[in-house]
């Protein structure tokens, strides 16, 4: 029992440890390399076959592209970068001089010291690539904080027929060194962006594309951070990268997570319990997951962070944050001490990530007292921030909307202060009046999400059912109220709202929850009953 808490103690506390919430996922795929260590054996690998037929076989399976045209170098590479048809480049002398000679970005304040970023160099003025017009360099955004970078990246290569990397998710976690607090924003997979190899191609090949041609400086990082600060005008210091597998297992190892799903989701999943319902052996059938909260065990999780049937690749960023909050919240209440320094060496030897140790031990600190409060959420918003549009090859995919991004980035670049978060905030208070249980527990993580100061207290009275929701004002102040926001965040119009002023209140507000309750506003379709 000693060795098994004491494992299980390592494995929370590289939980814990990551760079903050960006590094939190990654550890889950070191705990579940350490883990590995102990616990895999000859089953496992016999049935790697079978998993990675059953994940191509569900709808939520990646589509593989069948031309490759965007994963491969254009006629253009540029920096350090030469044309090869080998895809393992060396740069010339001349393109070396060039480089040197390129502007050097250094974001970091003087007491922090971050790693440089060699800035693109722009093509040709109005240069033309894969049937659109290559955009200019994007607007740097002004940061006015001390703030360390570091982008989350979740590939799933393993289960792909091509083994080449996508990452499909991508969460820029902007830490804020002076405040203690987190933005995270999930960037979409599908953004059809300038990389600098010399094309255009979706974000999400960057990374495999710098891997392929052994981009210097960085490799797959190297080239998806040139990526990132060409299109949107951010500087990512640090990555770190996990596979969805570890994400599982170490979930089963915490016990699973709670989370309150406040949209309904179908899609395929597995028949069978036990080993059957990982290989899906005996096949698959639809499944309904309703509004409500849940506690999922690690193969849970994962089907609904990859659901993507009814919705999009927006909402599904949505959950992979909310996802990465849950872990967070579970390994707190556990009340659990990072041991990171001393697991350090394990990390670096499971985990790819070029964060150094030193830089680890000055965030450490901030990610022991991080609370979820002091997260800001952002995700891109369809048709607002992004266009839909079709390539000359057919590809669906997202032009950026320059204006409205270059302000998210911004936003994602001004992290909250203290006195600016939602606990020194006007309280509101949600009950449950339905006939669905835990719907106040949904309704008040809505809000939470939206950064209000809102607490779940359960049932109203006993047996006592509303049929519609109800939100009543004690403030009834003139300006400076969230009535508004609650409204948008739960989806009620102003004819649920009533006002009463009340000086001896416990809360300032108060939100019923009854049977019409419905906050799904990400753009997930409707399910046929």
């Amino acid at each position: 029992m000693r060795l098994i808490a004491r494992g299980l103690g390592y494995m929370f506390a590289v939980i814990l440890a990551g760079a903050l919430l960006a590094l939190a996922a990654a550890l889950v795929w070191t705990g579940y390399q350490i883990v590995a260590l102990s616990s895999r054996d000859g089953a496992l690998a016999s049935t790697t076959e079978a998993r990675r037929a059953a994940y191509r076989a569900t709808a939520t399976a990646m589509d593989v592209d069948t031309d490759r045209t965007s994963l491969h170098a254009g006629f253009s590479i540029m920096l350090l970068q030469q044309k090869t048809e080998n895809m393992t480049p060396e740069p010339s002398s001349a393109e070396a001089d060039a480089a040197a000679e390129l502007p050097v970005h250094t974001p970091a304040p003087e007491d922090i010291s971050l790693p440089k970023l060699l800035v693109p160099r722009e093509p040709a003025e109005g240069k033309w690539l894969m049937g659109t017009k290559v955009p200019s360099r994007a607007p740097e955004a002004i940061r006015g904080h001390k703030l360390i970078n570091v982008i989350l990246l979740g590939s799933d290569e393993e289960y792909s027929e091509d083994s080449f990397i996508r990452t499909d998710t991508m969460i820029v976690v902007s830490i804020n060194v002076e405040t203690g607090t987190v933005s995270m924003l999930s960037l979409p997979r599908d953004l059809f962006v300038y990389i600098p190899h010399g094309n255009m191609g979706r974000l999400n090949t960057a990374f495999g594309i710098g891997e392929n041609l052994q981009w210097e400086p960085g490799r797959g990082f190297g080239l998806l951070r040139q990526t990132i600060f060409y299109n949107f005008g951010i500087n990512v210091h640090y990555y770190a990268r996990v596979d969805f597998s570890g994400f599982e297992s170490v979930i089963d190892r915490l016990g699973g997570v709670d989370i309150a799903v406040d949209c309904a989701y179908r899609d395929y999943y597995p028949v069978g319990a036990g080993d059957e319902r990982k290989t899906g052996a005996k096949g698959y059938r639809w499944r309904t997951l309703p509004v409500g909260y849940y506690e999922f065990d690690g193969f849970d999780a994962l089907w609904y962070a990859r659901t993507r049937k009814y919705t999009d690749d927006f909402d599904r960023g949505r959950r992979h944050q909310l996802l990465v909050r849950a872990i967070w919240r579970k390994a707190r209440s556990l009340g659990l001490a990072s041991t990171l320094p001393q697991l350090w060496s394990e990390l670096t030897d499971t985990v790819e990530t070029d964060m150094p140790f030193d830089q680890m031990l000055r965030l450490l600190p901030i990610a022991i007292e991080l609370d979820l409060d002091d997260v800001e959420n952002y995700t891109f918003k369809k048709n607002y921030h992004t266009t839909q549009w079709t390539t000359p090859e057919g590809w669906s995919v997202l032009l950026p909307n320059r204006e409205e991004v270059a302000r998210l980035m911004q936003a994602l670049y001004t992290p909250p202060s203290k006195h600016q978060l939602s606990l020194a905030g006007p309280s509101v208070a949600v009950y449950n009046a339905s006939r669905q249980e835990n719907w106040d527990i949904v309704a008040s993580e809505r809000l939470r999400w939206e950064g209000y100061n809102a607490v779940a207290l359960g049932a109203l009275t006993a047996g006592e059912v509303y049929k519609s929701n109800q939100l009543t004002d004690y403030v009834a102040a003139e300006k400076g109220s969230i009535v508004p926001g609650i409204l948008r965040a739960l989806n009620m119009t102003d004819e649920q709202v009533r006002r009463e002023v009340r000086a001896d209140r416990d809360f300032d507000y108060e939100v019923i929850i009854g049977d019409d309750y419905e906050s799904c506003t990400f753009g997930v379709l409707p399910l046929d009953d």
